[in-house]
């Protein structure tokens, strides 16, 4: 019965997704070795042990079971979420050691999954290891699975060709990123509706990043502005603090520096409600360089 089941990788995602150690979670009921075995499925727990990992996990039986039967979506959202959980603290080594895992699973031979995962692997070979042809290659290949012909892109697509920007604004490659931008801005308005507004408003402050390397101010300004609109209105702190650090940057920048330092202790106080200390200490930093460096 079990092996009809993807017990090994249900039990990894959500161990992962609790953030327990195999130590913590197998104490009183298997061995290391035993559980271990387990998750590379060369080995089954009985159902009793199940209940017992289950109850640590916080899962029922009967939710485990509908999320591990093969080939159930169920446990390919659940694989999504924890990639996007672990993008949102940039983990990028836990986000890669994921996809490795999954790219053989048949639960992910969907073309769309392919595409999901192929498109997370080439962000992580970038931010890892630097390897910007190999990361632009597969990220190239990942829109090429649903559309070769790079033509009226879906909102998915978009995504990945936004990933695609990030990667030349990182390397510096400021034209380059704004000209990727821009078509994905362009690719955006064709959409009857848009599932994710973070999408928009992640394109809207990377637009922006490039425009201020450019010296272009006034024009990153006004993206700025367009993504602080539509956090407002969406209700929305994504990316919040970014926009309005990146507006008071072009107000120094501009020599309105009074605007400029009120923007970036607005987005102060944005890092400190949100508790992104580490970000807020960086925006500060950043502050005293760029008055630093202005005319006396």
């Amino acid at each position: 019965m079990l092996p009809e089941y993807n017990i090994g990788e249900i039990l990894y995602s959500l161990r992962q997704n609790k953030s327990i150690t195999i130590e913590e979670l197998t104490k009183g009921i298997c061995t290391k070795e035993e559980y271990e075995r387990f998750e590379k499925e060369s080995a089954y727990p009985t159902v009793e042990q199940l209940y017992l990992l289950g109850q640590r996990l916080q899962v029922n039986l009967v939710y485990f079971f509908s999320m591990a039967k093969k080939c159930n979506q169920n446990y390919s959202q659940l694989v999504i979420n924890l990639i996007n959980k672990y993008k949102r603290v940039r983990d990028y080594q836990t986000i890669y050691d994921i996809v490795l895992k999954e790219q053989h699973s048949p639960i992910f031979d969907n073309v769309q999954l392919k595409q999901f995962l192929k498109w997370h692997e080439g962000v992580c070979l970038y931010y890892l290891h630097n390897e910007t042809e190999k990361a632009l290659e597969l990220l190239d290949d990942a829109i090429k699975l649903t559309n070769k012909e790079f033509k009226n892109l879906t909102e998915s697509e978009i995504e990945i060709l936004t990933s695609i920007a990030m990667i030349a604004y990182e390397s510096k490659d400021y034209v380059q990123a704004r000209n990727y931008f821009e078509q994905s801005l362009d690719e955006l308005q064709r959409l009857p509706s848009l599932v994710d507004p973070k999408v928009k408003i992640r394109i809207l402050f990377g637009f922006s990043q490039s425009l201020t390397e450019e010296g272009e101010y006034e024009r990153s300004l006004t993206y700025c502005q367009q993504g602080i609109n539509l956090c407002i209105e969406v209700e929305l702190l994504y990316l919040l603090a970014e926009l309005h650090y990146q507006s008071g940057e072009n107000f120094i920048k501009l020599g309105e520096v009074k605007t400029g330092k009120h923007y970036i202790e607005k987005s102060l106080f944005l890092c400190d409600l949100t508790k992104h200390e580490k970000m807020g200490v960086l925006m500060k930093a950043e502050l005293t360089k760029m008055i630093s460096s202005l005319p006396s």
